[in-house]
């Protein structure tokens, strides 16, 4: 038989089932954010994923303080080391993106086409020039 108190037990237990359930929803928002920006920007997110750091109020544009889940995530741009990232996000809706200071990959330069050291005549020179 159900009781007052087992009826609260078990709203609280959905409760914080939903609660679980939307959270992981917007961390895989946040992902996707991640992903993009790191394509666009031509670096490569490590794990593949994003860690809730902290749930709490943040100032939005607009100046108003708002509760907002601030993740952080890890990328690279040689392969070699790691750099800090984090996003915001204000419910469902990305609110910036942060990035730690990283180097910038620059393409090689193109190679610079070298002469042989062969040694020619100078007859022979005015002569394949003559032709």
């Amino acid at each position: 038989m159900l009781t007052l108190g087992n009826i609260f037990v078990l709203m609280l237990l959905a409760t914080g089932a939903a609660w679980l359930w939307h959270n992981h929803g917007l961390r895989e928002r946040a992902l996707e954010r991640v992903k993009q920006h790191c394509a666009r920007l031509d670096i490569e997110l490590l794990d593949g994923n994003v860690a809730l750091k902290r749930i709490g109020f943040v100032r939005d544009a607009s100046g108003r303080r708002r509760l907002a889940r601030i993740y952080n995530f890890e990328f690279t741009v040689t392969g070699e080391t790691r750099h800090a990232g984090t996003i915001t996000q204000f419910g469902a809706h990305s609110a910036q993106i942060e990035l730690a200071p990283y180097p910038i990959a620059t393409p090689a330069p193109p190679p610079v086409p070298t002469r042989s050291a062969e040694v020619i005549e100078l007859s022979q020179w005015r002569e394949e020039r003559s032709k």
